[in-house]
């Protein structure tokens, strides 16, 4: 299962047409995930909200811990990178940890769709992150022999260890430019929180504006192009 080449280079696009797609779901499902969840098992919307606002706030600091060793130019930029293997930080826990945070993120949003949404929109992140790890795993293969294949062998793809499972290189994160490249997600964290706790859309469009907004910094920042592994 590897994406095409058109899909690697089109991926925040992709993404955001799957997140679309299930929240055009309403438009014949009008039944809200959360508050259906909410009623399934007896808990309060704000209680079932605030779980995805806290999964949306972990996948904000997990993507900026993943980018300060990344880089946000590698991150953002269109291009495969796959001439050297990152295992520092969060990649001696988890192989896709950028990935993994965006699947975080689908979970947090899908309960703000309806039900059939929340399956789009979880599901069908779950199909493209798993394409795209395809492609990066098979490029990092064909650079990184036998030394991506004990990576590979020893951490997980997607579900993290609790201890590292390969020993630091001494890499040292760079905060500021992570923080940067991730301003979107700590945008829609944020949003995520005010929604649950007001459940106001409008606060929600007003912090998803903002997301898109901070964006900007990590295109710009992918100009300047680094050479570490792919992932986003």
């Amino acid at each position: 299962m590897r994406a095409t080449d058109f899909e690697f280079r089109n991926r925040f696009w992709v993404i955001c047409a799957v997140f679309a797609a299930g929240f055009a779901c309403s438009s014949f499902d009008h039944q809200n995930a959360a508050f259906a969840l909410a009623r399934g098992v007896g808990a309060s919307v704000h209680l079932v909200l605030g779980v995805g606002a806290v999964l949306a706030a972990a996948a904000a600091v997990l993507r900026t811990w993943a980018s300060s060793y990344l880089r946000t130019a590698v991150v953002k930029d269109r291009a495969l990178h796959a001439d050297r293997l990152v295992a520092d930080g969060p990649y001696r826990h988890v192989r896709n940890p950028l990935y993994l945070g965006t699947l975080m993120l689908a979970v947090c949003f899908g309960l703000m769709a309806s039900r059939v949404g929340l399956l789009v929109i979880v599901g069908g992140l779950l199909v493209v992150v798993l394409r795209l790890i395809g492609r990066e795993e098979a490029a990092l293969a064909g650079t990184q022999g036998s030394g991506y294949t004990d990576y590979r062998t020893r951490v997980p793809r997607l579900w993290p260890a609790v201890l590292p499972q390969v020993p630091a290189s001494g890499a040292r994160p760079a905060w500021r430019q992570a923080i940067a490249g991730e301003l979107m997600m700590w945008a829609f964290a944020l949003g995520a929180g005010a929604f649950t706790v007001t459940l106001d859309r409008r606060l929600l469009y007003g912090f998803l504006v903002l997301g898109s907004i901070g964006y900007l910094p990590g295109l710009e920042a992918r100009r300047s192009k680094g050479g570490l592994a792919q992932e986003t």
